[in-house]
Parts: structure tokens; sequence; C-alpha cells
């Protein structure tokens, strides 16, 4: 019987396929965590008003999931961004501005947060490089995943060896958007009229925020996979800002999705 205490990530059939034993990875869910109430579970969100210590534990419990030499969880405050960090030994807790990280270190788990946005884990399992990245829309069209596998690059990884997972986030169905993004979307790119669908709603559209995450990671040029798991209709695994909003509650927990090496 699986302990109910435990953290009990999901598992990307690319990653752990190419990865083998020395990089580990997870897409956490809300089981295994200690915090209470509306944030019921394994919030990791040290922005949110949950209990301090709660989190604390919560994030603890990450780190102790990926076993030895992993000691370190590495985050940082997530802005909707293009800029990513490269992650080293001399890291101490610090959360620099930034919305994607990348390491050739061993020892560190790289952690992104999500309530619906994107989590994509990344790997270069033969320069033993690794990258998480953390992108909603804004992101996305910066330049996040782009700049995340550059910076792969920059630390020795070859494009056409990286392979890319993108985790639990909200699928088209459930993400409804206004005129004013569908209007500035398109204006940015004519191109990304694709990613919209008809809302029973006038002027507003669903948006394909999976789909377009997919297609920049293939025309980046490596090979990506999406989880097809959707954050919003699943209250008892995953937190979700969208239902949180709907729901009119005042706050909302973050699960994590995290990727480390393992081996010297």
């Amino acid at each position: 019987m699986q302990d109910e205490t435990l953290p009990r990530p999901l598992q990307s059939p690319l990653l752990a396929g190419s990865a083998g034993k020395s990089i580990r990875h997870g897409f956490f869910t809300r089981h295994g965590g200690v915090s209470e109430g509306i944030y019921r579970g394994l919030n990791v969100g040290l922005g949110s008003h949950d209990v301090r210590q709660s989190v604390l534990e919560n994030r603890k419990r990450v780190a102790q999931w990926f076993g030895r030499p992993v000691e370190k969880l590495a985050t940082v405050h997530q802005m909707h961004s293009p800029d990513v960090v490269v992650v080293d030994h001399t890291y101490e807790g610090e959360r620099p501005e930034a919305d994607a990280m990348v390491t050739a270190t061993p020892g560190i788990a790289l952690g992104v947060l999500s309530a619906d946005c994107g989590p994509i884990l990344f790997a270069d399992p033969n320069a033993r490089i690794v990258g998480a990245a953390h992108a909603g829309w804004k992101g996305a069209v910066s330049g996040v995943l782009e700049n995340t596998i550059d910076a792969m690059i920059g630390l020795g990884a070859q494009r056409d060896r990286i392979v890319a997972s993108l985790g639990p986030s909200i699928s088209r169905e459930n993400y409804e958007v206004g005129p004013e993004r569908v209007e500035s979307l398109k204006e940015m790119n004519p191109a990304y009229s694709a990613y919209f669908s008809p809302s029973p709603n006038p002027d507003h559209a669903f948006f394909d925020l999976k789909q377009l995450t997919i297609d920049r990671l293939t025309a980046a040029g490596v090979t990506a996979e999406n989880l097809d798991i959707c954050t919003y209709p699943d209250d008892a695994s995953f937190y979700s800002y969208r239902r949180t909003t709907h729901r009119g509650e005042p706050d909302y927990g973050r699960q994590i999705s995290a990727i480390a090496i393992l081996e010297n």
C-alpha cells in the first residue's frame, strides 16, 4: 500500500526512457504534503499565504524524494519572463527573478512552480545537463523555452539530443480568454490564430497553450512530449489558479515540477 505521506510525482515516458539512472525527475501533484485548508497537500508556493513552515516542509519533502546526492532544491521568483539563470554549486537558496534554470551540477534539483501554466523539464542525458522552465502565455511567446535551450547549449548540451516534457497544465477547453488577449496575440504574430478556437461567449476564444508550447519546442529543434494532463478539473491532484478564481477562493497553492542530475 502506498504511503500517503510521501510525494507521488508523475513521470515523463520521454525523460524516463532517455535519461537512464543518472537523471531523475518528477511532476509533483498535491499528494504527500502537510498543508491544510485550501492549500491541502504539497503546496510549495512561498508566494502563497499558506503557513510558511508547512511550505518549507513540503519543499523539503520534494528534495528528499530525489534521494542522495540531491541536497538542494533550487527555485526562482517567477515573473512570466523569458529569463533563465544558470545554477551551480554556489547556489545557497536565493530565488533570483527568472522563469527558467539550467545546470550541469549534480545534487541540485531544479524546480518550477505552476498552477495552470506549463512546467517544462529538459535534459541532454549524454552531456548530463538539465533544465526547468515555467511557461504561461507570456513566457512562451517571449522566448523562455528557446532561451532555456540556448542556456543548456551554453553549458555543453547539443540541440538534437535535448528532450523536453510539458507537464500538467491547463488545457484548451478550460482556458477561455477575452478579446484583448485574442487581438494582442494575433497582432504579435498572425500565426497565433491557429491556437484559438470558438467560444460560446461573444469575442472570446479558447486558447491552446499546450500546443503552442509543443510547437515552439519542436521548432527550436528538440524532441518534445506533452503529458496532456489538465490542472483545472482535478481538484484532488492539482492546484489551479483559474479554478480558484472561478470559485472565488482567496488564494491557491502551487505544485512543483523538478529535475536533477544524480551522479558525478
